[in-house]
C-alpha cells in the first residue's frame, strides 16, 4: 500500500485530512524564488536548467512541506521542444509566431519533444531522488498543458481573454485545426510518458482555456483528446495517476469526467464543491478549489472558504489546491496558515 496521502487520493481513498498542494505553489510569491529568478536571467532558461528548476520546485517542500511537488517548468515548453519559437516578455507573456497554416503545423508530425526535453526530465529525476530522500511522504507531479489550452498559444501567437481568434479558426479551418490538435495529442503523450519514466508518479493535464468552448467544441476539442491521452498513458505506464483540469467547463465537467478517465478532476475556483461531489463519479477524485485571491486576502475569509471546502468533500478523494494557480501578491505567512488550516482534524 503506497503511504503517500496524494497518491492514497488517486487510488480512489478518502484521505482525512485532505493532501495538499497549490498551483504555481513554486513561483513569484516566494523570495528565495525570486532570488533564484533574478540569477536565471529569462524564464526560458530557469526551466531548462536543471539545477535552477530543481531547486525551485522543491522551495514549497522545504518552506511548507506540501503533500506533491510539481515540476518546475511551463505549458509552453511543448511547441518550443517541437521547434516553434517562444520568448517570455515581461508585462507581455508569452509570444510566439502565429500558427495557422496546414503545411506549417504538418512540419510537426512526427516530431518527438523528448530529446529537447532532457533537461525537464533530468529535474524531475533529481527532484524525485531528493524527495526520497528527505521527504518520503511527498509525491511528485509532473504536467502538461492539454492540446487545446497550447494550440490558443500556437495559433494566436500570444495569450488572449477570450480566443476568439482560435474559435473562429476552429470554426473556419476545422480540418486543419484538428491536424493541429492530433499532432499535440501524441507529442502530449509522448512527454507525459517520459516524465513518467524519469520519477513523475502523478501528472497532470492543464486545459486552462477549456472553457471558452461551446459545447460541441468542447466534446471534440477538450474531452475527447484528454480521453485519447488518459488511454494511450494507461496503455504505457500502468501505474501513472493522471489529473485533468477543464478550467472554467462549468456544466461540461461532469461529461469530461466520465469520458477522460482521469484518476482525478481538478475542479476551478467558480464550481460548487457540493455539485461537483454530485455530479463526479465517487472513486474519481476532486482537486481544488479555493479562490486564489481568497489566500491573498487571508484571515477570517480564507479560513471560512477553506474549511468550507474540506467540509464540502470530507468522505470523498479530495485533493486540497487552489480553483486556478497561486499569484504573486499572496503573502507566504497566509500560505503557512492555510496548510495548518487543511491539515487539522
Amino acid at each position: 500500500m503506497n503511504t503517500k496521502p496524494l497518491l492514497r487520493v488517486l487510488n480512489g481513498e478518502a484521505v482525512w485530512p485532505p493532501p495538499l498542494w497549490l498551483m504555481r505553489q513554486a513561483g513569484r510569491y516566494l523570495p528565495e524564488y525570486r532570488q533564484l529568478r533574478a540569477q536565471a536571467g529569462d524564464l526560458l532558461t530557469a526551466f531548462t536548467s536543471p539545477d535552477i528548476a530543481t531547486e525551485i520546485t522543491l522551495q514549497p517542500i522545504r518552506r511548507y512541506g506540501m503533500d506533491a511537488a510539481i515540476l518546475y517548468s511551463d505549458i509552453l515548453i511543448l511547441p518550443w521542444a517541437l521547434g516553434r519559437d517562444l520568448a517570455f516578455r515581461e508585462g507581455e507573456g508569452p509570444v510566439m509566431t502565429a500558427l495557422r497554416e496546414r503545411d506549417a503545423i504538418e512540419t510537426l508530425a512526427g516530431v518527438s519533444p523528448v530529446d529537447r526535453l532532457a533537461s525537464a526530465l533530468e529535474t524531475l529525476r533529481r527532484v524525485r531522488a531528493e524527495l526520497d530522500a528527505r521527504h518520503p511522504g511527498t509525491a511528485l507531479i509532473g504536467f502538461a498543458g492539454a492540446p487545446f489550452t497550447v494550440a490558443c498559444y500556437m495559433v494566436e501567437g500570444r495569450g488572449s481573454k477570450d480566443h476568439a481568434d482560435v474559435r473562429h479558426f476552429a470554426f473556419a479551418q476545422p480540418e486543419t485545426f484538428a491536424r493541429l490538435i492530433d499532432i499535440l495529442v501524441d507529442a502530449t503523450t509522448d512527454y507525459l510518458a517520459a516524465q513518467a519514466e524519469a520519477g513523475a508518479e502523478a501528472l497532470m493535464l492543464f486545459d486552462s482555456w477549456a472553457g471558452v468552448l461551446p459545447p460541441t467544441l468542447f466534446e471534440a476539442y477538450v474531452t475527447a483528446p484528454a480521453a485519447h491521452i488518459a488511454n494511450a498513458l494507461h496503455a504505457r505506464v500502468p501505474a501513472a495517476k493522471l489529473i485533468g483540469f477543464p478550467r472554467l467547463a462549468g456544466g461540461m465537467l461532469p461529461g469530461y469526467a466520465a469520458r477522460a478517465e482521469m484518476d482525478a478532476i481538478g475542479i476551478d475556483t467558480a464550481v460548487p464543491p457540493r455539485w461537483a461531489a454530485e455530479q463526479v463519479g465517487p472513486r474519481v477524485a476532486l482537486q481544488g478549489n479555493l479562490d486564489p485571491m481568497a489566500l491573498v486576502a487571508g484571515g477570517e475569509a480564507m479560513e471560512t472558504e477553506a474549511l468550507g471546502i474540506r467540509a464540502a468533500l470530507r468522505g470523498r478523494p479530495h485533493i486540497f489546491n487552489l480553483g486556478h494557480g497561486i499569484v504573486p501578491q499572496t503573502p507566504p505567512d497566509n500560505v503557512a496558515r492555510l496548510v495548518d488550516l487543511v491539515r487539522s482534524r
